[in-house]
């Protein structure tokens, strides 16, 4: 039992089944940062619902406010991914950031110009702990703002882990003139 116990220790020391050479250092990182991060709201991590509203709530506010970035921290699993795609003439591509790569990378942006996107539709499949939830949304600089600056569809993936809600990635594409955001993603299904 102990020789098992000692594998498995090993197996996830070494990043699992994908090897040490994740871009976030392997899965012990997420673990150990796991052990020193904030305690989540219980409101927030009660309903996927709550999760989602908690998600928007956090990255938006106006130009000067800093985010709570330890609420945000608290929605994600360790390990967790947001992953933004781009789309240029000639090439698409996306990024892969960590929760903390996202935070110094796009966090001083968010506080310096004003940041507000807020759910416009959404979709989700549930199947046991495991949840996907196609999330349209818009992103306005200032809360008044009569139009949107940039709509798009957020694809989150959650999981409950029989406590609470965790997210576990963002993957996220921005509505283009040739891709506009279907209309059955745009509102909310009646159940």
């Amino acid at each position: 039992m102990r020789l098992r116990a000692s594998i498995l220790v090993l197996f996830l020391c070494a990043g699992g089944p994908f090897g040490a050479s994740s871009p976030a250092g392997g899965f012990a990182d997420s673990l150990l940062a796991a052990q020193s991060a904030p305690v989540a709201r219980p409101a927030d991590v009660a309903s996927l619902d709550a999760i989602i509203a908690a998600l928007y709530d956090v990255i938006s506010g106006p130009a000067g406010q800093r985010r709570d970035w330890d609420r945000m921290r608290t929605l994600f699993v360790p390990g967790a991914r947001l992953i933004p795609t781009v789309r240029r003439a000639d090439t698409a591509t996306m990024q892969m950031m960590t929760v903390e790569e996202f935070i110094t990378g796009v966090g001083p942006r968010f506080e310096e110009s004003g940041f507000f996107e807020r759910e416009i539709g959404r979709r989700t499949e549930q199947y046991g702990g495991i949840a996907h939830v196609f999330s349209s949304y818009d992103s306005r600089r200032t809360a008044a703002d009569p139009a949107p600056f940039a709509r798009g569809i957020n694809s989150i993936q959650a999981w409950h882990d029989g406590e609470r809600w965790w997210i576990v990635t963002i993957y996220w594409e921005g509505e283009r003139p040739d891709t506009p955001i279907p209309s059955r993603y745009l509102g909310r299904p009646s159940p």
